[in-house]
């Protein structure tokens, strides 16, 4: 299940932010400040993936390597990141990509497909590419109605809904026609 996807430039502002669990207004600005953190000093070469303790203080620490390189069927250069003093063992995983200066990121449970979602966030990408003839981040803030409701086209309570981009682009056209 998804917990919340993001969106959020270079400079950290968050463009989009869409949450499947209830949080506080407190606790969603410190999820958007430690998410932009992990990802945006990334090394490129790392994954896109990253494994994140829920209610953690965070603390980056290297993957332990199994037989070949991987570790539980996850690429080892992914980082764990541990909590010291939180008593809930209930592990996430964040994936995320870049797409010119925007951060497209989503956090999942940890037993879900990390390259279903990757491919979720490409799909997402290029819906919004479609809809608004080449997307820039300007459009994501004026239009971002409009961008929550491809979103909510596309999934459903934490679930992805749609995986077609022809469909979603038709519903959307039709929306369009009604306004």
């Amino acid at each position: 299940m998804i917990r919340f996807i993001l969106l959020q430039n270079r400079q950290g502002k968050t463009r989009l932010a869409k949450y499947y669990v209830p949080l506080e207004e407190s606790e969603k600005h410190k999820v958007e400040y430690e998410v932009h953190r992990l990802v945006v000093n990334r090394d490129p070469k790392f994954t896109n993936f990253v494994e994140v303790e829920k209610n953690a203080q965070f603390a980056l620490v290297p993957r332990k390597q199994g037989h070949g390189g991987v570790s539980m069927g996850v690429p080892a250069s992914c980082l764990v990141l541990h909590s010291f003093d939180t008593p809930t063992f209930r592990t996430h995983k964040v994936i995320y990509r870049r797409y010119a200066g925007l951060f497209f990121s989503t956090c999942v449970d940890i037993t879900d497909n990390e390259l279903a979602y990757l491919e979720c966030i490409h799909l997402f990408v290029e819906i919004l590419d479609h809809f608004f003839s080449n997307v820039c981040e300007l459009d994501l803030v004026f239009n971002f109605h409009k961008v929550y409701l491809i979103l909510d086209e596309f999934i459903l309570a934490g679930e992805l809904q749609e995986t077609s981009k022809k469909a979603i682009i038709e519903r959307m056209g039709e929306l369009e026609k009604q306004e």
